[in-house]
């Protein structure tokens, strides 16, 4: 038996399906409260000081977070070439509005105290503002088109043919779902924000965090019940091999109203992942009212898991469907990369994920701790 052969080509497309989400969602859990801090800052921080807290309170560990986002694009590069494909060149204006956006936090890392010029200062905290606001939108926009489809077609020779626009991203269902991922993050960078720093940015963190993961729980509602009653879903109406080859065109699929709900009539237990959406975004904000710290930042990670879950499981097997040519959608059984191009990844995985997760809470324990205002301004210290 060749070696790639112990594990069959479906349960590594299934994996890798797996896999992605778990990228995605630590992502979202890490680098997801530097956003949500950068989305806070004009509004938690009102003095020079205050405003040094709340960056410091995520500048040893942010450039780290990032490996996750990084990892995720490796992974549908590697996994998913035709996912990879379209998303990256069809959202080419989108992805490219996030990079400059997260280019600026790094600069603005660096420059902010540079000078002790109160506009030089102020204009690099508006550019971490930007740096987080702006990438927490997109995303959520992104995964709004995705839920709607998106307008790419496969010619026969497998050709890729975009025919939307930046601006068409921009319609009234992707901008609820990039509402609610901007609520979403702001929740979780309150809530780390309550769990790091004191006095009163903590307490305008826990305020703010409050009225987000409200947002939270009617913006996940809306959104699901848009998808029941207004958004449309696909089906795939022929026979399909989990196991068959990477090539899109071999099937038939429909768009019906209310098809993204099906999977939850067919297997029950799916219904647990928008409970916890649900379910984590109020107890983050109970978690909030009664200051248990570290309770906040738990149930918020419960809440992004949740939610980034609800998505994944109400479109599967499909990861991309196409609006303009239904049968060019992609999905789990026919958009990976080859049988052994997915073990090897898988072994490469299994030695080096555990790597990244064991030095990453090594950097947390070490770093953990409180940011005050005597920590930022010691002379001593490496704060920004």
């Amino acid at each position: 038996m060749i070696l790639h052969e112990l594990i069959d080509y479906e349960t590594l497309r299934l994996i890798w399906w797996l896999l992605l989400g778990v990228l995605l969602i630590a992502f979202a859990t890490t680098g997801g409260f530097d956003l949500g801090v950068g989305t806070l800052l004009p509004f938690v921080a009102r003095t020079d000081k205050e405003r040094r807290v709340a960056i410091n309170t995520i500048g040893a560990t942010w450039e780290g977070n990032q490996v996750w986002l990084i990892l995720g694009g490796g992974a549908i590069f590697a996994a998913w070439p035709p996912l990879y494909a379209v998303s990256f060149s069809g959202f080419y204006l989108a992805m490219f509005a996030i990079l400059f956006a997260l280019i600026l936090r790094p600069v603005g890392f660096k420059y902010r105290s540079k000078r002790e010029s109160a506009n030089w200062r102020s204009g690099w905290d508006w550019a971490l503002f930007v740096g987080g606001f702006v990438p927490s939108l997109i995303f959520g926009v992104a995964v709004g088109n995705v839920l709607q489809g998106v307008p790419f077609r496969f010619a026969d020779d497998m050709r890729i043919f975009y025919e939307g626009s930046f601006f068409a991203l921009l319609n009234p269902y992707a901008l609820l779902c990039g509402l609610l991922s901007v609520a979403m993050l702001t929740m979780h960078g309150a809530a780390w924000l309550v769990l790091k720093a004191s006095g009163p940015v903590a307490d305008r963190a826990r305020s703010y965090g409050g009225i987000a993961a409200l947002a939270v729980i009617v913006l996940f509602a809306l959104g699901g019940l848009f998808l029941w009653i207004g958004v449309g879903g696909y089906r795939i109406t022929s026979d399909i091999s989990p196991i068959g080859p990477s090539n899109p065109l071999l099937k038939t699929v429909a768009l019906e109203k209310g098809a993204w709900l099906t999977n939850y009539g067919a297997h029950s237990w799916m219904i647990i992942a928008p409970v916890l959406g649900f379910a984590g975004a109020a107890l983050a904000f109970l978690a909030m009212r009664a200051k248990r710290e570290i309770m906040t930042l738990l149930f918020s990670k419960l809440a992004i898991f949740g939610i980034i879950s609800t998505v994944g499981l109400s479109m599967f097997p499909f990861i991309l469907p196409s609006s303009l040519d239904p049968r060019s959608s992609l999905t789990v059984w026919d958009a990976s990369s080859s049988h052994m191009t997915l073990f090897i990844m898988l072994v490469v995985t299994v030695i080096f994920l555990p790597i990244i997760f064991a030095y990453t809470a090594w950097v947390y324990k070490v770093l953990w701790g409180k940011v005050d205002e005597k920590s930022v301004t010691d002379k001593n210290s490496h704060a920004y």
